[in-house]
């Protein structure tokens, strides 16, 4: 077995190989996980394997960037689950994944699972689980990791240098000479390829069913519906973008909203979001209406099209841009002509 490290990605593209050619049976709304082997060769490199999965599991993957922790209050239900476990004398002693068979040519949510290996008082007992789960898990835990050696030496891409997502992002395109590439664009702004780079979000997935709210794009918009009068928690349908190109500057979403029966309780929203600065949280879930990070637009009336906005300004050390429209209960919202604009920068001539 090989031990390897989790690299997530936020970025939600379509993947490609190492020689430029889209990777056959990839779906829309896949994040980008790397497993990189934690020894490196003789020549400083590394091998790495993509691992796609739903991007809808927000919660799950996003604990993937940080370190295992052992506080005193959890936080979390994986946090939770780690020290009720720890207290009945049962740790998780490795995570393991695994592929559905030796013919799967990539690794995805629908084709690997994850083995969770539990040390008990009366010996080692496996349970088997979806990828992400296990793979935040084994974050929560501080549990190793591991890839069978043959699924490494089949699937597992050589990279030089530190870099193990350079391989699997979309190549960038080139700009004019002597200036850098503009790589953090929104990308699918006017819905042309339905929701692709677009993801469904929100406390609905793990206050209720999982389908109290839906998505879907036509005609040049976008329709976020709640399920029923009285859906469980809200929902975004939202873009992340890197923030690289407009920190330290104030940006603008500004799109066209109708709403039904949604009694104001739907809009735009805004985040510039900043490694550090984790949203504030109440009894069991992060409250996004109080996160002064968080910028809404609400949308009064129903019927007509009706232009909205609104500006953030995004920190120095800003590392993500989320941009959308949200509704919190019943009816629905559509969004159309969305645009994000930065301001320009400010003048150090100015008198």
């Amino acid at each position: 077995m090989t031990t390897v490290r989790i690299v997530p990605a936020r970025y939600i593209r379509p993947p490609r190989a190492p020689d430029g050619s889209e990777v056959p049976g990839w779906r829309p709304h896949q994040r980008l996980i790397v497993l990189a082997d934690t020894v490196p060769a003789k020549d400083g490199g590394h091998r790495a394997l993509p691992l796609w999965v739903i991007a809808g599991h927000k919660d799950l993957l996003g604990r993937l960037g940080r370190p295992a922790a052992d506080a005193e209050l959890a936080t979390g239900l994986l946090e939770t689950a780690v020290r009720l476990l720890g207290t009945a004398g049962t740790a998780v002693s490795a995570v393991d994944i695994e592929p559905a068979g030796d013919d799967v040519p990539e690794l995805r949510s629908d084709t690997v699972t994850a083995r969770v290996e539990l040390a008990t008082p009366t010996g080692s007992r496996p349970v088997t689980v979806g990828a992400e789960y296990g793979l935040a898990l084994a974050a929560v835990a501080g549990a190793p990791v591991r890839v069978a050696d043959e699924v490494m030496d089949r699937l597992a891409v050589p990279v030089a240098g530190g870099d193990v997502l350079a391989p699997f992002l979309p190549l960038a395109s080139a700009g004019p000479a002597g200036r850098p590439p503009r790589r953090f664009e929104p990308r699918n702004i006017a819905f042309a390829d339905g929701l692709d780079h677009w993801q469904l979000s929100g406390t609905f997935l793990r206050q209720g069913t999982g389908f109290d709210y839906s998505a879907t794009a036509e005609d040049g918009r976008a329709i976020l519906a709640a399920a029923g009068p009285e859906p469980a928690g809200f929902a975004f349908l939202a873009q992340d973008i890197d923030a690289d190109d407009y920190r330290g500057r104030t940006v603008t979403f500004r799109g066209e909203l109708r709403t039904a029966q949604a009694d104001g309780r739907a809009g735009l929203a805004l985040r510039a979001a900043s490694p550090g600065r984790p949203a504030p949280r109440r009894a069991a879930s992060p409250d996004p209406w109080e996160d002064p990070a968080n910028h809404f637009a609400a949308a009064t009336g129903t019927g007509a099209w009706t232009r909205y906005e609104v500006t953030a300004q995004v920190p120095a050390d800003a590392n993500l841009i989320r941009f959308g429209v949200f509704l919190n209960g019943g009816g629905q919202v559509e969004l159309r002509h969305p645009a994000l604009a930065p301001h320009p920068r400010a003048s150090n001539n100015a008198i």
